[in-house]
């Protein structure tokens, strides 16, 4: 499936103590990511939740390489491994300028109806822009 590039500049509040960027900010790079993947489908992710569908996070894989420093340059790479039913698999990797890669994720969404938070199968309108 296509994959679509974002940059991200490290902020200083991203860091640690150390001018590290904070391992969980790296799952905020990911939400930039599919936010941006997805809109360049023509998701507009609010209306998506206007019309009673979620796409929560249920299971997110991390594997960290070398660290992100304070003001440094990342390249965040985004694409749609899987579709099943009700869920979606999206893979991150974060690179360096220099294209070193610097982190690798793996992100699980579930459809779920947003009234009673339960799993549906993704509708036919958001299978029709993820395939378009």
């Amino acid at each position: 499936m296509d994959s679509h590039k974002i940059k991200v500049r490290v902020r200083y509040q991203e860091t640690d103590r150390m001018g590290i960027v904070y391992h969980a900010n790296y799952l905020s790079y990911f939400e930039l990511g599919r936010v941006e993947w997805l809109r360049r489908k023509g998701l507009d992710y609010a209306r998506l939740e206007d019309s009673g569908v979620l796409l929560p996070v249920v299971n997110i894989r991390v594997n960290y390489k070398s660290p992100a420093r304070y003001d440094q340059l990342l390249f965040v790479v985004t694409e749609l491994k899987k579709i099943g039913g009700a869920s979606l698999v999206f893979e991150n990797n974060i690179y360096d300028q220099n294209d070193k890669l610097l982190v690798e994720g793996k992100v699980t969404l579930v459809a779920t109806d947003s009234n009673t938070f339960k799993p549906i199968k993704i509708p036919p309108s958001l299978l029709d822009l993820i395939h378009k």
